[in-house]
């Protein structure tokens, strides 16, 4: 990082629980972090105190001291407007005293003008499970390969292609069955959300835009087509997906890939002549647990996450 991030830190404390014994200090540097948390009355473990997922880089009976890059203890980037955002959570808990409580971080910078999304890596997320080996990535328009950037502008469609690897198995039809939108890379209690796929593959979503299933190719390949929203707008933005691969002789209203189409209503991707699977996408459609391919059953999840992109506004 360059010399521009020697601006103004701002240090957010809204930790009632905090003791009011207790001090701490920040000092927020070009690419790094040091904190320094002193316990006045040394009520409190120093060793357990966390920043992120890092452990203390030093600490004594009454200090805990952490100095590490942004690039570590999972530090979350935000950029909107004119400001650049880090943020963490100093936390502490304890098995043999009642004491615990999560203190925010936040070092704010001035944006670079300068500053745009790094480049997409043209790799997929891998996520092992069993025998079988799931990929999620964004892909360019024809979906022939990787995207070419993470940058997509406000209307535009954002190619995404969800596969399962499954040489050892009978084939399996792959399913998005739960998708939202987030600013966070992992889903917590107070994340804003948007709602993309939900229903049990419902892509809600279409009833308000354009975005599609589009045909597959291949029954362990789903292809989306997502019109790029508002939500985040100019911020990262993280799609957290539940990915099924489900026996294709055992479809049900849980196991399902439906989009809206206008004027025709919900239909269903895999066969027109049982788009009666849609009729629960806009009340509630019951869901049945997804059972282990091992144990000879029918199906298998896992949660991925795509990530980050930006989505730009063109009138900016």
């Amino acid at each position: 990082m360059m010399a521009f991030f020697w601006q103004r830190a701002l240090l957010v404390s809204l930790a009632a629980a905090v003791s009011v014994y207790a001090d701490m200090k920040l000092d927020c540097g070009t690419d790094f972090v040091t904190l320094v948390w002193t316990e006045g009355r040394s009520r409190a473990d120093t060793s357990l105190f966390r920043l992120g997922n890092c452990f203390p880089t030093s600490f004594s009976a009454t200090e805990a001291v952490f100095s590490v890059d942004f690039d570590d203890c999972n530090f979350r980037r935000i950029v909107t407007g004119d400001r650049m955002m880090f943020t963490n959570d100093l936390t502490y808990s304890s098995d043999s005293t009642p004491l615990s409580f999560s203190h925010p971080v936040v070092c704010a910078y001035e944006r670079p003008e300068d500053w745009y999304p790094r480049l997409y890596a043209p790799i997929f997320n891998t996520y092992g499970l069993g025998d079988l080996e799931f990929h999620f990535g964004l892909m360019n328009a024809d979906f022939s390969g990787p995207a070419e950037s993470t940058s997509f502008p406000l209307g535009s469609f954002i190619p995404i292609m969800a596969s399962v690897a499954q040489e050892s198995h009978q084939p399996l039809l792959l399913f998005l069955q739960e998708c939202v939108a987030a600013t966070t890379p992992e889903l917590q209690p107070e994340s804003t959300l948007y709602p993309i796929i939900a229903n049990e593959g419902c892509l809600v979503d279409s009833l308000v835009s354009r975005s599609k299933f589009e045909p597959r190719q291949k029954s362990s390949e789903l292809h989306l087509s997502l019109q790029a929203f508002r939500f985040g707008l100019g911020e990262e933005v993280f799609i957290h997906c539940k990915l099924v691969a489900w026996d294709p002789n055992s479809l049900n209203n849980s196991k399902k890939a439906c989009h809206y189409v206008k004027e025709h209503g919900w239909e269903q991707l895999d066969n027109s002549a049982s788009r009666y699977l849609c009729a629960c996408c806009e009340s509630d459609c019951k869901s049945r647990r997804v059972r282990s391919l091992a144990s000879g059953k029918r199906g298998m999840a896992q949660q991925a996450v795509l990530g980050p992109l930006t989505i730009t506004d063109v009138n900016y």
